[in-house]
């Protein structure tokens, strides 16, 4: 199965100027816990509930007034519409993410997440996997 079967495609955005309680009430809104960055159709990164937590709210940032550029992941990796589910589900587990944006062409066309691929039955212990590790610490102790 290829990723554009099962990604969504309308995805929220936010721009790297906003704040960051613009991208986490993006977050309330759609019920997920990662916002694309673009800059018109281009994706430039992600914020994810998790920056938000670590790069703001745990060094005293002010969500109202902080910048999505200042805690963002920058180098994000991202996926065409025609992957295999399986390449991604292994993509996910080797670089330990739950989210991938999907673009064609230069622009973001979609996202999908690791739940997305668990509710495809084909995909079930690929997921699992990729899930069990992504779950695993990057280096032994870091939990």
């Amino acid at each position: 199965m290829k990723l554009n079967q099962m990604m969504t495609k309308k995805v929220r955005t936010c721009s790297p100027d906003a704040t960051v309680q613009d991208a986490a009430r993006i977050m309330a809104e759609v019920n997920c816990g990662a916002v694309p960055v673009t800059q018109g159709d281009k994706v430039v990164g992600i914020i994810t509930d998790r920056d938000i937590v670590l790069r703001c709210v745990t060094k005293g940032g002010a969500t109202n007034t902080s910048k999505v550029s200042e805690c963002m992941t920058r180098d994000c990796v991202t996926v065409t519409p025609d992957m295999d589910a399986h390449e991604a589900a292994n993509l996910m587990a080797s670089r330990q993410i739950r989210r991938l944006p999907v673009v064609e062409n230069g622009k973001l066309c979609g996202i999908v997440a690791l739940g997305d691929m668990a509710t495809v039955n084909i995909h079930v212990n690929e997921a699992g996997q990729a899930l069990s590790d992504i779950s695993e610490p990057a280096t032994p102790g870091a939990h």
